[in-house]
Formats: structure tokens, C-alpha cells, sequence
């Protein structure tokens, strides 16, 4: 445990408890006497935290006026959660336990996990506690290979190409490719690389559980892409799915369903309008309508496309095909 990770246990500990005797406090962390002394001593006269030793508990508490404005610098994260803090964590901790269960990754991420636990609780039954309490749902997780995930870590990190057997699921069928790894992206429970693909000379995105077998190219070294650039191509259309021409949906959403949708982002660069009889018109930019199609059809009956007239033609003609089904 390093100091840093000590300072927030010590400030845990009495937040929690109200009062920590010093011996405790030695337990708890696991340090000398000497250490803990310096310890407090850093806390109190560096980070100006409000811990005093009180006669009375025989321990270290916080001052009684602790409710100014210092208390907020030393609210700690795993007392007090926002939600995004909590989520961010937690989800955090389920994608690293789930990515490689006991494989070589699981080692090398265990030191995060450890920090993660001591972010969570100031023991490790009281985080153990919380992530037991607490569940981020993930539903149609598509697991990856960890060998494949590690070489292309690799690869990302040393700026190495990597050559893939890549199957194509839209032709059904297997290629071949040697890519210069340039980012990975999680979404929606998927693990995806965007890569410069040396046959296309252009940037792709790879689903890494598409990826049969990975090799490490030793050289030439990876053809480096500006993030901004990869952002423009890959990130303007609509969720995984990117294109060369951009353009909006209309959506209108009945006033059942705007109760959701109003709260909801379906892309960063959206624009909502709520209208007085609680309907509600969404415009989302897309390049690939694969995705935002889905995402159309499970709203059903309480949305309808008002633009553009392609993109409309094909949610009828899907609610059409489903429809004739169940004739």
C-alpha cells in the first residue's frame, strides 16, 4: 500500500468510525508507528486536513467544525458516490474481473483491482459489501479471446502492426488484414479496435470477438493517426457504426415515451425539443443506419421517422418484414 492509498484508508477509517485509536490505525494499514506518526503529521500540516486526537475516545476523529469547506477537499470517494462516480467504478471493476478471468491479464490488472477495492470501502469486506449491493447490469456482452485481447494491447501500447484473421459477419466470410492499432473503444458491452487498415489505407472499426487469430508484426512500427482525426471519422455517425457522409434523423416520440427519451443521450451532438403536449422531437446525426434503426424499432408504436424519407422506408420495411412473421 503507498502512502497516497494510505492517506485515503486513514481518512475512511475515522470518517467511518468517528474516532480510530492510533494502534487501529497501525493494524489497519499495516505500517510502523513511525510511519503512521509521519503519516498524520503529512495529512494534517500538508493537506490541511482537520483530524485532531481526541483524550476522551482515546483516538483520531475530525474536528467539530470539520463542516466548512475543507471537509469537501477531503470528502473521499468511497463514502460519499455521485451517481457517475459510482457507476464509473463499479462498471470499471466488472470489466477488468470479466475481461480475463484468471488469465495473464487478470494478473497484471490486479493492482488496479486492489486500488479500485480500497477506492470502494475502507476494508475489503466493506467493498467486497458495496459491490455486492450495488449491480451494473450488462446484457449481450460479446466476449473477446484474452490471448487476442493482449497482443492487440500490446501492439497498441509498443506501436506495433498487427496482422489479423478478421471474420467479415455482413459477407460471412474470412480475411486477412495487417492493422496499425490506434484505439480501443468499449460500447455497449463490446470491445472494438480502431485501427489504420494497410489494405484500405483507411481507418477502420474492428470487433475484437470478430478476431480469430492475432500476430504481432515486428516491424515496420505502427502508422500513428492524430486522435482528432480519428475522432472526425470514426465518432461523428451514429454509435459504433461510422461513414464518409453524415446525416440527421428527425424522430418524434410520443408523450409515453419522450418521459424516457428526453433523458436520455443517444448521441453528444443531439438536439431535443419538448413540446407542450409532452411529445418530443429528437435529431441525431448518423452515417451507418444500422444501429440507430434498432434503436428506433424498440420504441415501436411511440416513435415515428419524419426524416429522412430513406431512413424511414427502412424502419417500415423491417416492421413489415417482423409483422409478416407472425401472419
Amino acid at each position: 500500500m503507498d502512502r497516497t492509498e494510505r492517506f485515503y484508508k486513514i481518512e475512511l477509517l475515522i470518517r467511518n468510525r468517528g474516532s480510530v485509536p492510533f494502534v487501529d490505525l497501525m493494524d489497519e494499514l499495516g505500517v510502523s508507528r513511525a510511519t503512521l506518526k509521519r503519516d498524520l503529521e503529512y495529512l494534517r500540516e500538508r493537506l490541511d486536513a482537520p483530524i485532531v486526537y481526541d483524550r476522551e475516545s482515546n483516538g483520531y476523529r475530525f474536528t467539530a467544525d470539520a463542516r466548512d469547506a475543507r471537509q469537501v477537499r477531503h470528502e473521499l470517494p468511497g463514502l460519499w458516490f455521485s451517481e457517475r462516480e459510482i457507476h464509473a467504478l463499479l462498471t470499471m471493476h466488472q470489466l477488468i474481473e470479466g475481461l480475463d478471468e484468471g488469465g495473464v491479464l487478470a494478473r497484471h490488472l490486479q493492482p488496479l483491482l486492489d486500488k479500485l477495492h480500497g477506492m470502494l470501502g475502507a476494508s475489503e469486506a466493506e467493498s467486497r459489501e458495496m459491490t455486492r449491493r450495488v449491480k451494473v447490469m450488462s446484457a449481450a456482452r460479446r466476449p473477446v479471446a484474452p490471448k487476442h485481447f493482449e497482443t492487440i494491447g500490446s501492439a497498441l501500447t509498443r506501436r506495433q502492426r498487427v496482422h489479423l484473421h478478421y471474420w467479415v459477419r455482413s459477407r460471412r466470410e474470412m480475411t486477412e488484414r495487417t492493422v496499425s492499432p490506434q484505439r480501443l473503444v468499449h460500447w455497449r458491452n463490446t470491445w472494438y479496435l480502431d485501427a489504420w487498415c494497410h489494405a484500405t489505407d483507411a481507418l477502420r472499426r474492428f470487433a475484437l470477438d470478430a478476431i480469430r487469430e492475432t500476430d504481432l508484426v515486428e516491424a515496420p512500427r505502427a502508422k500513428d493517426v492524430a486522435i482528432k482525426t480519428i475522432e472526425a471519422e470514426l465518432d461523428a455517425g451514429y454509435g459504433a457504426f461510422s461513414g464518409a457522409k453524415v446525416q440527421w434523423a428527425t424522430l418524434e416520440f410520443t408523450p409515453e415515451a419522450a418521459q424516457w427519451v428526453r433523458h436520455e443521450q443517444w448521441h453528444p451532438a443531439q438536439e431535443a425539443k419538448l413540446h407542450g403536449d409532452g411529445s418530443l422531437t429528437l435529431r441525431v446525426p448518423y452515417a451507418d443506419a444500422t444501429e440507430l434503426a434498432m434503436d428506433i424499432l424498440r420504441h415501436g408504436e411511440q416513435v415515428r421517422v419524419a426524416a429522412p424519407a430513406a431512413l424511414a422506408a427502412a424502419v417500415t420495411s423491417s416492421l413489415a418484414r417482423a409483422a409478416a412473421r407472425y401472419a
